[in-house]
């Protein structure tokens, strides 16, 4: 399929970019994708773009690249592609009467046609240098909230696996739920991770911290090529004191090193979340902003949940597993 033999040797492509990404973004939310791209049909491809129509009642038409991701940068052909692409999107939703265009690039887009207006949001995004030696970057870690904890961790005797087996994606989502209620927000839908482990296969990666064989801690990795993204976590806050979350961190670093992988993406950090920005700062990252760009531009900032509020954040909090996890299969699939 010339879609994975493009994205399989472009080097600025991510996971994000890739088929099983995209399946799984189907087989979830019912989301359509499509690409733009210059090339003819049969030829292969030389650039492209992947997008995906967003059919919702309760926030709109719109086309996303991409809907859940961090980022998805076009990968095209310099700036003068990037104009093209952005008044081509432009105009096809306009005639197909889209709510709106949203553009996430892991990098500022080319300021030509766009206006301050058309920033609907930013974030921060954090990235670990993984070419120097692993002893340096160890040293390179904050000392008492880091280097303290993966040491705290080793004498706790956390059990360590990885995989991405049912087994294991259930250990992942009861921390999701007891994570997504202290955060007051629904968890996204089981589904969505079994649809990733099948559709992505080892570019998936499930990782587990288990104290007496009862888990306590796990993060998402997604990878492909030359990158790895951290793109979830959740823990038992009852069991923070054992550092059971940098034990994971650092396990992930150990192994994405070994395989030569040249560098980590932490992933998106909200602006107004110190506490989380912090924490990624203080494994010796490299911090830069993230910027979504929509067209044409939005009437009024974005919510960090869009259907949220306070009231919807109070019942989140207090409902039972079964009925917080119905609440995230309706809702996710019209926030994308």
């Amino acid at each position: 399929m010339r879609w994975s033999r493009f994205v399989g040797q472009h080097a600025a492509a991510y996971a994000f970019h890739g088929e099983g990404w995209l399946r799984a973004l189907w087989l979830t939310y019912s989301y359509k994708p499509f690409a733009v791209t210059s090339s003819p049909p049969g030829r292969e491809l030389t650039d492209a773009l992947p997008l995906c129509r967003v059919e919702s009642w309760l926030t709109g038409r719109r086309v996303v690249a991409l809907p859940f991701t961090d980022h998805c940068q076009p990968l095209l052909d310099g700036d003068e592609s990037e104009e093209a692409v952005i008044d081509f999107l432009t105009e096809l939703a306009r005639r197909e009467k889209y709510k709106f265009l949203e553009l996430r690039p892991a990098r500022p887009l080319v300021d030509a046609g766009i206006n301050q207006e058309n920033r609907s949001a930013a974030y921060f995004i954090h990235w670990l240098d993984l070419t120097q030696p692993l002893d340096a970057i160890f040293d390179s870690l904050q000392k008492d909230s880091i280097q303290r904890k993966i040491r705290r961790a080793e004498r706790e005797g956390l059990r360590y696996e990885d995989g991405r087996s049912l087994e294991i994606i259930k250990k992942f989502y009861g921390l999701l739920l007891r994570t997504r209620r202290r955060h007051q927000l629904p968890p996204q839908p089981f589904e969505w991770f079994q649809n990733l482990a099948k559709t992505m296969g080892e570019s998936m990666q499930i990782r587990v911290a288990s104290k007496d064989d009862v888990p306590i801690a796990a993060i998402v990795t997604l990878t492909h090529r030359n990158s790895i993204i951290y793109k979830y976590g959740c823990s038992d806050e009852r069991n923070h004191a054992t550092g059971s979350v940098p034990f994971l961190f650092w396990r992930m670093i150990q192994e994405v090193k070994s395989a030569a992988i040249p560098v980590v993406d932490f992933g998106r950090t909200d602006l107004d979340n110190p506490g989380l920005t912090r924490f990624k700062d203080q494994w010796g990252t490299r911090r830069t902003e993230l910027t979504y760009y929509r067209f044409p531009a939005p009437a009024a900032a974005r919510t960090s949940f869009g259907v949220g509020g306070r009231f919807a954040k109070a019942i989140f909090a207090r409902l039972p597993d079964r009925l917080l996890t119905v609440a995230g299969r309706m809702i996710y699939r019209h926030v994308g």
